[in-house]
């Protein structure tokens, strides 16, 4: 088992060289926020990850995976306008 603080750590480490924040809501899910360290400008937002299945790093790395390629989706998409 991860211990909660673990997990944000492991998150917020997952997405240098960006800044990431990683905060627990009222009801145990996490609220992850990716933005640029220089110009603060917010990168990706996700108000409600629940963490039943973040059982090992395994599962954390597939998290970070995803939210990176949903980053990368969205860049592209106003890259092309």
């Amino acid at each position: 088992m991860i211990s909660p603080l673990e997990l944000r750590h492991t998150i917020e480490c997952g997405f240098l060289p960006l800044s990431c924040t990683c905060t627990s809501n009222p009801d145990g899910s996490l609220m992850i926020k990716v933005f640029d360290p220089s110009s603060g400008q917010v990168e990706l937002l996700v108000t409600a990850v629940t963490t039943e299945h973040l059982t090992s790093n395994r599962a954390i790395a597939n998290l970070i995976r995803e939210l990176r390629s949903e980053m990368a989706s969205r860049s592209t998409m106003i890259a092309d306008g």
